[in-house]
């Protein structure tokens, strides 16, 4: 079996370089906590796994072949990327809200994204509801993510040894890829994290929710209408 290692592995930095709906849940999630980037991060690559999985047993070539079924998922992502930038949006306008009733110097000094130390009456669950919360986020975005799909479908084949066994190298391919994007991810979370005590500020927060919110929405959109 021979594969083309060198070619694969630039593809697979591009696409990890290029931001997309994964890249706005981890670096969102790890701004938020850690933990909860970590598990975004494992809940996107959790989703290759499943797309990896299904091309090797073709339902993934099923999907992309019948128009119906392979619509139905796009719409499906796109609806879930506009579910989280209208959560993001009026999480955002909410706070402004409650900024202007009880005060900006008194929000500040409970940043989203800080954790006191000294708090440990239900830090266990709020830790089990972080890491579930954006696993669950990560993991949609990738399964509903139709391109992770196309990619197992088209991009992989190019880098296999056709007299070798397609499916065994697909999983050679998609093993790899999979453990790529944990480093890659789970680098990008601590540099995300490092803007937890920023993001704390009630105006920057504002703006970045918004932000990202809206960046979901417009990539939703995007995706729904060439649907």
């Amino acid at each position: 079996m021979s594969v083309d290692l060198v070619g694969f592995l630039g593809v697979v930095l591009v696409a990890y370089v290029v931001p997309g709906p994964d890249f706005l849940v981890v670096v969102r999630s790890a701004a938020e906590h850690p933990s909860k980037g970590r598990a975004a991060a494992l809940g996107a690559q959790t989703g290759l796994c499943v797309h990896m999985l299904a091309a090797a047993v073709g339902l993934s070539v099923v999907a992309t072949r019948s128009p119906v079924v392979y619509q139905a998922i796009k719409l499906a992502g796109a609806a879930y990327l506009l579910y989280l930038g209208a959560r993001a949006v009026f999480a955002a306008r909410r706070a402004a809200r409650e900024r202007k009733a009880d005060g900006e110097e008194a929000r500040a000094s409970d940043g989203w994204s800080h954790d006191p130390a000294g708090e440990p009456t239900g830090e266990a669950g709020r830790t089990r509801s972080r890491w579930r919360s954006g696993f669950t986020q990560g993991l949609l975005t990738n399964v509903l993510n139709p391109k992770a799909a196309l990619f197992f479908l088209s991009i992989l084949p190019q880098f296999v040894d056709g007299g070798g066994s397609m499916t065994r190298q697909i999983f050679l391919l998609g093993i790899l890829d999979i453990l790529i994007g944990v480093v890659y991810w789970f680098a990008l979370v601590v540099v995300a994290a490092r803007l937890g005590s920023l993001l704390a500020r009630p105006k920057i927060r504002h703006r970045w929710e918004l932000t990202t919110g809206w960046l979901f929405i417009v990539i939703g959109l995007s995706v729904a209408a060439v649907a």
